[in-house]
Parts: C-alpha cells; sequence; structure tokens
C-alpha cells in the first residue's frame, strides 16, 4: 500500500510550494489536496508540479458542479503535462448545502450527474472527441482537445454509497474516501467497488484512504481536538452514514491516533482491508506534526523498497 500526505492549500502559492517540498522530502509517494474556498488546487499543483519533482500529486477532491467536464478535462490535462504525468485526479459531488447554498446548482439525483460528468470528462481525458447530450450534461468538442500528447491521469471518485462505488469502479479508475473506518472500508467500500469493477471486466481498482493523523503521547488530548477540528465531517450526510456504519460516534474516533507503533497497526489495517493507498491529513502540536511526517515518510520508504 501506497503512503501520501495532505498538502495544506493555505498560505501564498509560494509557501504551498515550500510546503510540499518539505512534505515531499520525506519520502511518502504522493501529496494529495482538497479543494475547497481557496487557491484553485489544479492550477496550484501545476506551479508545484513544476517546482517539486518525484511525488504525485492528487486532488481529494475537485468537486464538479462548478466546472463544465470540457473545462476540467482541459485543465487537469494541463497540469499532467506541467507534472510530468504525477496527477491523480480525484473528484466528488460535494454536498447539497455547498452545491445548492453557495453555487446555486441543483442536487437532484446526483449519482445521475456524476455518471454523465464522467461520460464525457473521461474520453476528453483520453483524447477523444465527445458529442454527448445528456438530461443535465450536454457538449460537443468538435475534436479531441488542442493540447499535445499527455498521457491520461487516473480518475478517483470520492464514493462512499454502492450507486456511487458502482460508478468508481466502471467508468473511472479507482475512489478516494474521507472519514470512512477501517472496517467500513474493508467490508462495504472494497468489496463493492473491486466487484463492480470484475463484473465490468475492468482493472482491480484503486481504493484511497485519507484520514486524519496525529502521532502522540496523548491520544485522548488528540481526538478531543480532532473532535472540534472535523466536527463539521459528522454533520454531513454522506460522511455521517459512514460513521454510522463503523459505528462510531464521530470524526475523533475515525482519526489515525496513537504512538508510532499504534498509528502503523491502525494504517495497517486499512491495507489489510485492501486499501491500495493512504494518505494522513496531519494535524496536532508542532512536535505532533513533525512526528506524524516522520513516521508516515518512513512507511512511504519502506513500502517502496
Amino acid at each position: 500500500m501506497r503512503i501520501g500526505l495532505g498538502l495544506d492549500m493555505g498560505g501564498t502559492i509560494d509557501e504551498i510550494v515550500a510546503r510540499a517540498r518539505v512534505l515531499a522530502s520525506t519520502g511518502v509517494a504522493s501529496l494529495w489536496s482538497s479543494q475547497i474556498f481557496g487557491w484553485d488546487t489544479l492550477t496550484a499543483l501545476a506551479v508545484v508540479g513544476r517546482e517539486v519533482p518525484g511525488v504525485d500529486l492528487g486532488t481529494a477532491v475537485i468537486p464538479v458542479h462548478p466546472r463544465h467536464p470540457m473545462m476540467l478535462a482541459a485543465q487537469a490535462l494541463t497540469v499532467q503535462s506541467a507534472s510530468g504525468g504525477r496527477l491523480l485526479l480525484g473528484i466528488g459531488l460535494s454536498h447539497q448545502v455547498v452545491v445548492e447554498g453557495a453555487w446555486g446548482c441543483s442536487f437532484d439525483r446526483p449519482a445521475r450527474y456524476m455518471r454523465e460528468y464522467l461520460s464525457v470528462l473521461v474520453p476528453l481525458l483520453h483524447g477523444e472527441q465527445v458529442s454527448f447530450n445528456g438530461e443535465v450534461i450536454r457538449t460537443n468538442t468538435f475534436g479531441p482537445l488542442d493540447v499535445a500528447p499527455t498521457a491520461p491521469p487516473p480518475v478517483l471518485v470520492a464514493a462512499l454509497g454502492p450507486a456511487m462505488l458502482r460508478l468508481a469502479a466502471t467508468q473511472a479508475d479507482g475512489t478516494v474516501t474521507w472519514m470512512v473506518g477501517p472496517a467500513t472500508v474493508a467490508d462495504h467500500i472494497v468489496p463493492t467497488i473491486t466487484a463492480a469493477a470484475s463484473d465490468a471486466g475492468r482493472a482491480a481498482p484503486r481504493v484511497v484512504v485519507t484520514l486524519p493523523v496525529c502521532v502522540t503521547e496523548d491520544p485522548d488530548a488528540a481526538r478531543a481536538r480532532a473532535d472540534r477540528i472535523f466536527a463539521v465531517y459528522g454533520q454531513l450526510p454522506s460522511y455521517r452514514a459512514m460513521l454510522d456504519r463503523e459505528g462510531v460516534e464521530g470524526p475523533a474516533d475515525v482519526a489515525v491516533v496513537g504512538t508510532e507503533e499504534e498509528v502503523t497497526a491502525q494504517i495497517r489495517r486499512f491495507a489489510e482491508g485492501g486499501a491500495t493507498e493512504f494518505s494522513g491529513a496531519v494535524y496536532g502540536k508542532p512536535e505532533e506534526v513533525e512526528r506524524s511526517r516522520a513516521l508516515l515518510g518512513a512507511l512511504a520508504r519502506a513500502a517502496s523498497g
């Protein structure tokens, strides 16, 4: 199982690049960034990709509603070229409160939206011409995108329920999760997506697990801090369903917390459950952050060696 780290998009672009350089020096295989209400993550990753070699750059995730799939394909191929083929394109539906409240888009039948979106995005990434007239998405590219030959990045769909996991398996290259515990990964995420890919005659999908990580001697304090930092995720319906499936109260209960030995054992459970990659969103006091990054780097080097 590959090991990655979360890349915070806060601060200036120069600060993001400097942060990425430090994280890459730990030896992790990948750096993962989300798109929320700040810098455009793909644009920032194009800059990072030119400045920081030797590490994959993933999005976890880019919301699809604000971007027509033709525009996202062009942007993703630009980042793929700028980074020398190191982009891992994670996309997702976001949440109803954001899609409708912030962007004024409809959140009706989200699985249909993603199915149609992938029907346009994936062929464009593979250099094809697309004419598509769906119920909610329409496009005609009048030919392939006019870009230099560029290998398509893998597309990972943020998927938690069965319908979305089937889409991730049959129309994309896998899934990237957030706030999903080890039992749910092993008993629900991996079996569902793997079976769907097998039934469709497709390659085994990637399953990228992202979770908060804190290496510490004070796990109670670290979990209390996680309760405050990540509280909103316990209230969003899609994550709430996964926490309930795991049988836990909130995000702090799926955070990966403890000593180096305890955190290693917790991460190993995801590998045993079928995850192909784990990325840690490191948090905590400065010394805890340093220990967490060092451990994830050591695990990454061990996995690659």
